[in-house]
């Protein structure tokens, strides 16, 4: 019987997903998640490994409901832990199987591991590579990857000048069937990671992500249809508190719950219906943003992490870990990601800045910690993202965000900092929580860092642009 394996990575649904739509199907079909055993091993730099409590409750949660879609069409799912490339090279001898279909990403190390796979399969098997969950294919791209412009906005304008895409592909009705004799089914998370299992979001972050094709479709619609909220989406995308100032589909579409396409194509059709404003623009401007740098680590490689030896840590990047630079804003911050696992686009461009700028701490510290901590990380627009900030790599601007004006232009009355971190409650609304060490200095020491520009109340520049251009 013919036998084909679809090894799934960030891909975690069944609709516009190449490696379940077939010309010819298979007899059989294995799909399989192989959980890199890697993860789960601390980094010395940050004590911590390299897949957080938050990320792995919500993979755990895709991988189960991207089972019961399975099941409901013939198939099934297998999960194991271990040497991705490995895994699946064992599976592919073992069944007989004649082709391994397998996503296209990003990151160095998704591809080599496809790299290390072709290899263990020479003379047993193809493995053939799909670009799924973005915009655009390779071959639709307005340019070659070798010659991405070295900027987005340049990428951007040429983009909407070829805006063609197709639409998102429905998922199929049935699937070939599941292998005879194969293992199915994956561990429960307690026995992966018990810190995982029992983890919650804390519920001050007023949101509460859930893993799963069905839970990032129905935040889709809550987004656009219930609530109206993309029409703010210009005017709220700062914000710093509450479920609906940002879209918030970034974990589901981080771990493949939804395509970009998907979300792209929702966006249209309520433009359609609505009609279209600047704001629902912004929605599809953040989806090139994100299609930028796939595209970018794509075309980079290894480059896009820097040097290959992580500096060590030391107390200035540990007090920023723990919340303790006596910033509020950048400790308020740096509590919701710890506790939450998500943090705002206005906040994580702050505390990013002054890791870097401020603190004088290697940006790559900053990338892992959040790769730890972030329950929508990917390896691209995180680590293209820091590279950003730090003004490395493709665009070397230097950009500094003034964290104290930022929370005062984004936290007027420091309601964001008392929200999580009560002591400061007590002080007066404003300036005085946002520099409690000015005002109560008994009680607040002063921070770890205080640049000099921050005794310059008349500072000038524009320091808080988008990250645009």
């Amino acid at each position: 019987m013919s036998t084909q394996i679809a090894w799934f990575r960030s891909d975690l649904r069944l609709a516009d997903n190449p490696l379940v739509r077939f010309a010819t199907p298979p007899e059989q079909l294995l799909c399989i998640y192989v959980l890199d055993e890697c993860w789960l091993t601390t980094i010395a730099a940050t004590g911590k490994p390299r897949i957080g409590p938050a990320r792995l409750r919500f993979l755990w949660e895709c991988l189960i409901e991207l089972r019961g879609e399975l099941l409901k069409r013939g198939n099934d799912l297998l999960v194991r832990i271990g040497n991705p490339p490995e895994v699946v090279a064992e599976l592919a001898v073992t069944l007989g199987a004649n082709t391994v279909r397998v996503r296209r990403d990003a990151g160095d190390e998704e591809a080599r591991a496809v790299e290390r796979l072709i290899e263990r399969l020479a003379g047993h098997a193809d493995v053939v590579s799909f670009d799924a969950g973005l915009l655009f294919d390779e071959v639709d791209l307005p340019t070659s990857v070798a010659a991405l412009p070295s900027s987005f906005s340049a990428f951007r304008r040429r983009a909407e000048r070829q805006w063609a895409l197709p639409a998102a592909e429905p998922a199929p009705l049935t699937l070939p069937l599941w292998p005879r004799g194969a293992a199915r089914g994956l561990p429960p998370l307690h026995e992966v990671c018990a810190s995982s299992s029992a983890w919650r979001s804390d519920p001050r972050g007023q949101f509460d992500f859930e893993g799963g094709e069905v839970a990032g479709l129905a935040r889709l619609d809550h987004y656009l249809w219930q609530t109206g909220a993309v029409a703010r989406y210009k005017m709220t995308r700062n914000g710093l508190r509450g479920a609906d100032f940002s879209t918030r589909l970034s974990p589901w579409l981080a771990h493949g719950c939804l395509s970009a396409r998907q979300v792209h194509d929702a966006v249209r059709g309520w433009e359609a219906e609505q009609g279209a404003c600047e704001s629902s623009y912004w929605v599809i401007f953040e989806l090139l943003w994100r299609e930028y740098f796939h595209w970018a680590g794509r075309q980079e490689g290894p480059a896009l992490f820097g040097r290959c030896v992580l500096p060590s840590s030391g107390p200035a990047f540990t007090a920023w870990c723990q919340a303790r630079t006596g910033v509020p804003f950048i400790d308020a911050a740096m509590l919701e990601l710890a506790l939450t696992g998500w943090l705002s686009n206005r906040a994580r461009q702050n505390v990013a800045s002054f890791l870097v700028k401020d603190l004088g701490v290697d940006w790559r510290l900053g990338a892992i910690w959040f790769e730890h901590c972030l329950v929508d990380f990917d390896a691209a627009s995180n680590w293209g993202n820091w590279r950003y900030v730090a003004g490395v790599g493709r665009d070397t601007r230097d950009r500094w965000f003034h964290v104290l004006r930022q929370a005062e232009q984004y936290d007027r009355e420091g309601d964001y900092v008392a929200h999580w971190q009560p002591a400061l409650r007590e002080l007066p609304p404003g300036r005085g929580r946002h520099q409690p060490w000015r005002v109560a200095p008994q009680c607040f020491p002063v921070p770890q860092v205080v640049p000099a520009a921050w005794q310059d109340r008349l500072l000038t520049g524009d320091e808080t642009r988008d990250i645009e251009d």
